[in-house]
């Protein structure tokens, strides 16, 4: 994301909570929310991805923390630590290809990616009602279609599109709007996979009317739209960031 897109204070005095936000795409929120002028604290699944965060010489937020998305307790202590919460990104999610057709591994991937983001925004409920706040789900391209080698990945993504809209009704009593980011082909390590795979890649590039992969700032700079008073009237919307590939 460009660093003149934003106004440098368009979040000032906001505080910002990103769940998987110590690398990839969440990072990159992150950061842009911070440049933005939010106070920003990130999440990883464990300590040492929280403390590689922290010891970035480019971070930018307040703080990095580890947190298991499946357990509430903890959820519940990291929210209760935070003075207010304008904007909730759930960033965190992972993927197993192929190992995902054992339920057991489906059900994991199930519980990080969908149910953890309900849990985030169940608890973070309150203090976003009391800030009139916003959340941003980030989805996938996979949410339109399926994907033969991740069918947790994909179900995951496509219950938390559908999430987003539920929320969105449900909580507009609040006045907090929710959201979705659906992210295409972004190059990111949890995609270094298919990037060095040529063949692969071509077929994705080939597809993609803007013939590149698209950067983790791609992804950010909608994200910050969705959270800016240029949203105020936007809710249970979903946005792919796809460079056209869903349009080819």
């Amino acid at each position: 994301m460009s660093s003149g897109t934003f106004r440098d204070d368009l979040c000032s005095g906001r505080v910002a909570l990103v769940s998987g936000g110590t690398s990839g795409i969440g990072a990159a929120i992150g950061d842009a929310l911070a440049d933005c002028g939010a106070v920003v604290t990130v999440t990883g699944a464990t300590a040492a991805e929280a403390d590689a965060a922290r010891r970035r010489p480019d971070f930018r937020g307040r703080d990095a923390l580890a947190l298991d998305v499946r357990d509430p307790v903890a959820i519940a202590a990291l929210v209760a630590n935070l003075p207010r919460l304008d904007i909730l990104v759930n960033a965190a999610g992972v993927i197993r290809r192929d190992a995902e057709h054992d339920p057991a591994v489906f059900a994991d991937v199930i519980d990080i990616n969908l149910t953890g983001a309900m849990r985030l925004c169940t608890i973070a409920r309150p203090l976003l009602a009391k800030s009139r706040g916003c959340i941003v789900n980030i989805v996938s391209i996979l949410s339109f279609f399926g994907g033969g080698r991740v069918p947790g990945y994909s179900a995951s993504k496509g219950g938390l599109a559908q999430l987003t809209k539920s929320l969105a009704i449900a909580y507009a009593q609040d006045r907090i709007r929710v959201n979705a980011v659906a992210p295409g082909w972004i190059a990111t390590a949890l995609t270094q996979a298919l990037q060095d795979d040529r063949e692969r890649s071509a077929a994705i590039l080939a597809r993609t009317p803007l013939g590149r992969w698209g950067e983790p700032g791609d992804v950010a700079g909608t994200v910050v739209f969705l959270c800016s008073p240029a949203a105020e009237f936007v809710t249970g919307a979903m946005i792919p960031v796809d460079g056209g590939y869903l349009a080819a």
